[in-house]
């Protein structure tokens, strides 16, 4: 019986701990809304195939921190893209711009799928003209 009331005193005392916002959240729901999604924009420069929001290296865990520092003074979400890309330049973006320095990046998968469908057009075309063995 003293253990069955252990365990509910444990339970309602641990409930006000769930209310509380995590450390490094904001306290206001929109604005935790809104700093999540840009970080969903922002690519770990660490992972490199990773949003800072999913990443847990230590510069995305700094990153997570300097966002919410900079929607608390109120600035908006183009001016910290606009802050972020002049510091670690248009490789913090998931979706750079088309620009003549990103042209390699974002040409370079469709380049690789021109020349594999040419390499498998070239077997195909070879493998029908060789007479068939008898």
């Amino acid at each position: 019986m003293k253990q069955l009331l252990a365990i509910v005193f444990a339970l309602l005392v641990s409930v006000p701990a769930l209310a509380v916002p995590a450390p490094g959240t904001l306290a206001d729901p929109a604005l935790e809304a809104r700093a999540r999604a840009l970080q969903k924009e922002l690519r770990c420069m660490v992972c490199q195939g990773e949003s800072i929001d999913e990443s847990n290296a230590s510069l995305a865990a700094d990153l997570r921190a300097l966002i919410r520092k900079h929607i608390q003074a109120g600035e908006s979400d183009a001016q910290i893209k606009q802050y972020l890309v002049a510091r670690y330049g248009d490789m913090i973006l998931m979706k750079p711009p088309f620009e003549s320095n990103t042209y390699a990046l974002w040409l370079t998968p469709f380049l690789v799928l021109m020349v594999c469908l040419g390499a498998a057009a070239w077997v195909v075309i070879r493998a029908s003209r060789r007479p068939a063995s008898e």
